[in-house]
């Protein structure tokens, strides 16, 4: 039953549900699958696929950190933990 819990994934990855670490993780497995080979062209074109899904939710992810941590370093910018870098 690989297949509909690649399925499930898939579709959470395009939903946005997954979670960082969870995509991440994925995302380490597609790429060493595909760098093993032995996987069909159209296996393999679905691999990538679900590899770029699961890159974008991490992209989104860390996006998103970075833009709250902009937030917080804007916000707190008059005290001493903004002015340390200057």
């Amino acid at each position: 039953m690989a297949a509909k819990t690649d399925a499930e994934t898939s579709a959470a990855a395009a939903a946005g549900t997954l979670g960082y670490e969870q995509a991440r993780d994925e995302l380490i497995e597609v790429v060493r699958r595909l760098e093993a080979g032995g996987t069909t062209l159209e296996e393999s074109l679905a691999l990538w696929e679900r590899g770029e899904e699961l890159a974008k939710v991490c992209r989104r992810w860390l996006e998103g950190a970075r833009a709250r941590l902009d937030a917080a370093l804007s916000e707190g910018g008059d005290g001493p933990a903004g002015s340390a870098g200057d």
